[in-house]
């Protein structure tokens, strides 16, 4: 599903995108932290991750990977939770702050000051390796030939 700016509005959107952001980037758009009370401090941890078979098949498990949870709960109200992929607790502290504070009446702030501009990029990428994918394409097809007949 692709996330442009104006489908960021349900918290699983948010989430996502806020998971995948890149660490330094959203560090940039959130530079200072409001106060906070770790409900759950930033702990390391693993996850197991499954595949299915085609695709679409029945589930097998892949293999395991390292992530990142958090949860906090800021100006005393709003919690919010984080996982992310690694072992970047600032990451997940600072995702677990936006989701908190997306929750609150700074919601509209916090959309358009780090959600939009993370989806614009996500979507810029996204773009980018889809033509770089489609700059390799080749088409296939069969010539007939005289001798055939």
């Amino acid at each position: 599903m692709s996330q442009s700016p104006e489908m960021i509005v349900d918290r699983k959107a948010w989430m996502s995108l806020l998971a995948k952001a890149p660490v330094a980037r959203l560090a940039a758009l959130v530079p200072e932290m409001p106060q906070m009370e770790f409900l759950r401090p930033p702990e390391v941890g693993a996850v197991m991750v499954q595949g299915r078979v085609g695709g679409t098949g029945a589930p097998f498990n892949l293999g395991e990977m390292t992530v990142t949870r958090c949860s906090v709960r800021v100006e005393g109200a709003h919690v919010g939770h984080a996982y992310v992929q690694g072992r970047d607790k600032d990451h997940a502290t600072r995702a677990a702050v936006v989701d908190a504070l997306m929750q609150s009446d700074r919601a509209g702030v916090m959309r358009a000051s780090v959600l939009d501009p993370l989806a614009a990029e996500a979507a810029a990428r996204r773009d980018t390796r889809a033509q770089k994918a489609a700059a390799t394409k080749v088409d296939f097809f069969t010539m007939v030939r005289g001798e055939d007949q």
